[in-house]
């Protein structure tokens, strides 16, 4: 299978290394940002084909899927675009940055018939899983999700260390991963949503903190999520899953009890990283013609909850 990537950074990165590991696929192009990164990206990864302009990338005989690494700011353009040229696409987390806009690219997915997918890594990852099965299993009850998810900005770069083009946000961005996840474990909608945000940081013009509480109806299970760019100290998403049976901290790909046991997760699925995990899910969806796991069409309630969250901190100002 031919597919094209856009956006040449920090993700795209993770994709391009992920893809390393999946046999039959084969990254023909790649359509970036600024021409000399994209070029030095698509040499170390002998991508045959670099452009800035994705319509270039689309034009490239045999593409059938483009992975979305790109600016969030130009998720939902691009993935339009891809589509209404008969591309499937699975679009990086967040899908966009506004319920209209998550609203628009399911219309099109619809319109167009294409495969069109969420890159909701947490659905993925093993650690996650795990948990998963158990409470499907009716092994785990969970009582409440407290995740902190904690970085330090002062300035506008990626996981890199390189500077961006466009600017990260806690709301549509970091807490759409945990929203989506509690949501995916209660099978759930919450039916109750608040957040509040801390001062905006005077060049960024983004809230620097942010906390939210979630609610699922019929299990009274709660999320309790904390979100910093402020935090000098270990980076990352941390996860605590506090359930009748047993407590459990994921961190990405790795879990351990309450206790710090290491829990052995070699057999929850094909892979120990959750975006190969994601890649593949795509790449199998669109060979098996079969909508896949975090289609856009299921991704659109946590685009649904941001957008109750977002109007939870409007009404507060």
């Amino acid at each position: 299978m031919k597919v094209a990537l856009a956006g040449q950074g920090a993700f795209g990165i993770k994709h391009l290394e992920a893809i390393q590991n999946i046999p039959g696929i084969e990254v023909v192009s790649l359509a970036g940002g600024r021409p000399a990164g994209t070029e030095e990206v698509a040499k170390k990864w002998k991508i045959p084909h670099w452009t800035t302009d994705l319509t270039e990338t689309l034009k490239q005989p045999g593409i059938e899927a483009v992975i979305l690494a790109s600016p969030t700011q130009v998720h939902a353009a691009q993935a339009i675009q891809c589509m209404q040229a008969g591309k499937h696409v699975l679009i990086e987390i967040p899908i966009a940055d506004s319920i209209a806009d998550s609203e628009e690219i399911y219309s099109v997915a619809q319109k167009t018939g294409v495969i069109a997918m969420g890159g909701h890594v947490r659905r993925f990852n093993p650690s996650h899983q795990w948990v998963h099965n158990k409470v499907v299993a009716g092994e785990l009850k969970l009582q409440q999700m407290d995740v902190q998810t904690y970085f330090f900005r002062r300035t506008n770069m990626n996981a890199a260390g390189q500077a961006r083009t466009w600017t990260d946000h806690l709301l549509w961005h970091h807490a759409c991963h945990t929203v989506d996840l509690f949501q995916w474990q209660t099978g759930e909608l919450p039916s109750v949503a608040n957040a509040v945000e801390g001062p905006h940081h005077p060049d960024l013009k983004i809230a620097m903190d942010m906390s939210i509480q979630l609610k699922a109806p019929k299990s009274g299970t709660i999320l309790t999520l904390s979100l910093s760019f402020n935090n000098d100290a270990p980076q990352g998403s941390f996860f605590r899953y506090i359930g009748d049976t047993g407590t459990y901290k994921a961190y990405y790909d790795d879990l351990s009890d309450g206790k710090d046991k290491v829990i052995d997760l070699s057999k929850v699925d094909v892979s120990m990283n959750g975006i190969e995990l994601e890649d593949r899910e795509f790449f199998a969806a669109i060979k098996e013609k079969r909508e896949p796991k975090s289609s856009v069409r299921e991704c659109l309630e946590a685009m649904r909850t941001l957008d109750r969250l977002e109007k939870s901190l409007n009404a507060s100002k």
